[in-house]
């Protein structure tokens, strides 16, 4: 943690892994808009193998950004924040970690459900999460999508003007704690 104008922010690393996240979700969205349509025939092509690694990084970047959360506490709320915004702040900040979890592995299961090998950026190979065409599992294809469309963009979007409201309405720190040098 550290301390500007006698208020906690969050540490180097921290915001670090914030913006990896932001941005690979970014270049995430971008690839998966301009991915062919994923029908029952699909056999995965370069675009789908980048969606598939793209996934799998922000996979581990979460991961490791909650771990750092976990052994490095989150600067206080700033003084004068309605107890209201820190706890909305708090459930949208868990589901979001929780949808940038379930949501790439949903995919993982998706592509080994279809059969699909997932390489690592043409490095290695990620195992299958189960045997393909396992009974009962048609459906996480349909999640993984309906969770990234409407629950992740739904919350960035909510995290994203929370964050400028507090930077142009409220006229406090909020946002600043978390850009670099900030």
């Amino acid at each position: 943690m550290s301390v500007q104008n006698g208020e906690a922010g969050y540490t180097g690393v921290a915001k670090l892994l914030h913006w990896l996240v932001v941005l690979l979700l970014a270049v995430q969205y971008v690839v998966a808009w301009n991915m062919p349509h994923i029908g029952r025939n699909t056999r995965p092509d370069a675009v789908i193998n980048l969606h598939f690694s793209i996934g799998a990084l922000i996979l581990a970047v979460v991961i490791v950004r909650l771990g750092w959360l976990w052994t490095h506490r989150e600067p206080p709320p700033l003084a004068g924040i309605p107890p209201w915004q820190v706890t909305s702040s708090r459930v949208v900040h868990v589901l979001l970690y929780v949808l940038l979890v379930v949501t790439p592995i949903l995919g993982w299961m998706n592509a080994s459900f279809r059969g699909f090998p997932l390489v690592f950026f043409g490095l290695f190979e990620l195992p299958p999460l189960m045997a393909p065409r396992t009974p009962g599992f048609a459906w996480t294809g349909d999640v993984h999508g309906l969770l990234a469309y409407y629950g992740i963009l739904g919350l960035a979007g909510l995290h994203i003007a929370a964050a400028l409201y507090h930077w142009l309405v409220r006229r406090d720190r909020v946002l600043q704690r978390m850009l670099p040098g900030g």
